[in-house]
C-alpha cells in the first residue's frame, strides 16, 4: 500500500508539475525535474516535454535569468503577429545562422522551445539540433502558442508588427504605460497615446476606446520593464478582448526605427535621419557626414578592416571588428542604435550589412559604400561610389 501511494504522488508530481524544482528561479534545477508529456512520444518527437504550467512562471516581465524561451516558427508569418512574452526567435529554418548568437552561452542553462501546437515538428527539430551543440537543459512546450492563448495568456506581439499595422493604416490603439513626464514626453512610438500604469484606474475610461472589442497594444521600456503588462492585464479585468503586449517596447522600437516624437525634448537636438544611398542597406554619404558631425554619438560605428589599417587612421568614436571575426562576436553588436559598417572601399562593409542582416535581422545597420581615407590624425576624404 506505501509502495502505490509513492506511486501516485509521483504521478500527480509529474502531471501537474507542483515539484519545488519547477517554481521560479529553479531553472537550473529543471534538468532533473519531472516532465509533462502532452501526447504518447513518438521517435521524432523530443522526448523532455512541458506543458502551459511550466512555462507561465517563465514567461514574465522583467525576464527572468537563467532560462531562454524560443519560438521555433517564422518571424514574418507567425512570430512577428504573436509570441510568448520574452521569447526569442530563433525559426528552425534559420537554427545554424541564429542559434550561436541568440542560445545562452551556458549551456547548462534552461531552453524552452515551443512552435504552432501538437502537430509543429519546428520545436522538436530545434531542440534536437540544441542538444547536439551541448546544450543540457532543454524542454519542449508541444502544445505551443495556441495553448499559450487558449489558457489566457498575454499574448505578445514585435515592433515590426506594430510598424506593419501602422503602414497599412489598421485602426489600433497603442498605449504607452511609462511615466509621461520623465519617459513619454522624451520619446514615444508614434501615435501612442500616454496612459502610465500608476494612474491606469483614474483615466484609463477617458482615454481608451469605448469599444472593448477595439484592439490595443501596451507598451513600456522593454524586457526589463512589466508597466504594459500589468495594464494590459488591467484593461483585461475591464473587459477589453482583443489586447496584446509589444514587450520590445520603445527601446526596441528605437533600435528598430529610430527615435520616436518627443526625442528632442530629452535635452539634445534631434539626431539627423539616415539617408539611404542608391544601393541597398548603404546610408548616403553626405547623409552619414551630418550624423558625424552633428550627432555622433547617435549610431555605432564599426569599422571592419584588419587592426594594422584601423591602427593607421579611423573615425573617431569607431570600433574595429575586422570582418573575419565579425560572425563569432556578432552577439555584441548593439540594439540600441543603427550600426554603420564601413571599410576602405564598400566591400567589406557590405559584406557585414548581409551577414548582419542573415544572423540578427533584429538590427538596424547600414554601410558606407565608398571610398574613404585616414590620416593617423582622423582626418579623412570620402568620395561616395
Amino acid at each position: 500500500m506505501k509502495t502505490q501511494a509513492k506511486t501516485t504522488i509521483a504521478a500527480l508530481c509529474a502531471s501537474m508539475l507542483l515539484c519545488p524544482a519547477l517554481l521560479p528561479g529553479g531553472a537550473a534545477q529543471a534538468a532533473d525535474a519531472p516532465v509533462a508529456a502532452a501526447a504518447p512520444s513518438a521517435p521524432n518527437h523530443y522526448p523532455k516535454r512541458v506543458d502551459v504550467n511550466f512555462v507561465k512562471p517563465y514567461a514574465v516581465l522583467p525576464k527572468l535569468a537563467g532560462v531562454t524561451i524560443v519560438d521555433a516558427r517564422p518571424a514574418a508569418r507567425k512570430f512577428d503577429v504573436g509570441h510568448i512574452p520574452t521569447a526569442v526567435n530563433i525559426p528552425d529554418s534559420q537554427f545554424d545562422k541564429l542559434a550561436p548568437a541568440l542560445l545562452p552561452k551556458d549551456k547548462s542553462q534552461l531552453v524552452i522551445f515551443y512552435c504552432d501546437g501538437p502537430e509543429c515538428m519546428l520545436s522538436h527539430n530545434s531542440a534536437f539540433k540544441a542538444e547536439r551543440l551541448g546544450y543540457t537543459n532543454i524542454r519542449v512546450y508541444a502544445d505551443g502558442f495556441p495553448d499559450w492563448i487558449r489558457n489566457g495568456n498575454l499574448h505578445a506581439v514585435s515592433v515590426a508588427h506594430i510598424k506593419q499595422l501602422m503602414d497599412a493604416k489598421t485602426p489600433l490603439t497603442l498605449v504607452d504605460a511609462r511615466p509621461k513626464d520623465r519617459k513619454y514626453d522624451k520619446g514615444h512610438i508614434p501615435g501612442a497615446i500616454s496612459l502610465p500604469d500608476s494612474q491606469f484606474d483614474k483615466v484609463a475610461a477617458e482615454r481608451l476606446p469605448a469599444d472593448k472589442t477595439s484592439p490595443l497594444f501596451f507598451y513600456c521600456d522593454g524586457l526589463a520593464c512589466k508597466l504594459s503588462n500589468d495594464s494590459a492585464e488591467k484593461a483585461i479585468k475591464l473587459g477589453y478582448t482583443n489586447v496584446k503586449v509589444v514587450p520590445e517596447g520603445y527601446p526596441g522600437w528605437e533600435a528598430a526605427f529610430g527615435p520616436g516624437p518627443g526625442a528632442s525634448v530629452a535635452g539634445a537636438a534631434a539626431a539627423p535621419v539616415i539617408v539611404a544611398g542608391k544601393e541597398a542597406g548603404t546610408i548616403e554619404v553626405a547623409s552619414f557626414e551630418r550624423i558625424f558631425k552633428e550627432s555622433p554619438g547617435t549610431v555605432y560605428l564599426v569599422d571592419v578592416r584588419e587592426p594594422q589599417e584601423f591602427a593607421s587612421g579611423t573615425f573617431k568614436g569607431a570600433i574595429n571588428m575586422p570582418i573575419n571575426t565579425l560572425e563569432k562576436n556578432i552577439a555584441q553588436l548593439p540594439a540600441d542604435k543603427p550600426i554603420v559598417f564601413f571599410c576602405g572601399a564598400g566591400g567589406r562593409s557590405g559584406e557585414a550589412h548581409d551577414m548582419v542582416k542573415m544572423y540578427r535581422p533584429e538590427l538596424k545597420t547600414v554601410f558606407l559604400d565608398a571610398t574613404i581615407k585616414w590620416t593617423t590624425a582622423g582626418e579623412y576624404t570620402i568620395a561616395g561610389k
